[in-house]
């Protein structure tokens, strides 16, 4: 038996998660948003980042891909994932105490390319984008 059959091929996609989270955490701060949290745990599960600018609470939606020529970020952000991110929000909204306040909220997505070998190619940010 191959070595390549007998070992199940490696899962790239939390490093790569975790890339785009910081080329997005990087933008959103020379933008000059405060970062509240990241990686935010709630009781429906995880929120990529909340930032304030002074006006709104942003929960940013991160998608991050290998740029390989094919794939785009933005295919996973389905009607069905927005409806989480509302849920999710909700919940941090009423469990966190500790937040700026005020009413205005939104919804940003940020679609993050890096190239193979961990470098940023492309990052759009949509504000407001569901």
């Amino acid at each position: 038996m191959s070595a390549s059959s007998s070992s199940p091929t490696p899962d790239h996609r939390p490093a790569v998660g975790l890339a785009g989270e910081r080329f997005a955490r990087d933008h959103l701060e020379r933008l000059g948003y405060t970062v509240l949290a990241a990686r935010a745990r709630t009781r429906w599960g995880e929120i990529d980042l909340i930032v304030h600018d002074g006006r709104f609470i942003v929960f940013c939606e991160v998608k991050a891909r290998i740029a390989r020529g094919t794939g785009s970020p933005w295919a996973s952000l389905h009607e069905r994932k927005r409806r989480q991110v509302r849920r999710l929000a909700a919940a941090w909204l009423a469990d966190t105490r500790d937040r700026p306040t005020g009413r205005d909220v939104r919804f940003d997505a940020i679609g993050v390319l890096i190239d193979p070998s961990g470098g940023l190619v492309r990052l759009d940010h949509i504000e407001a984008a569901f």
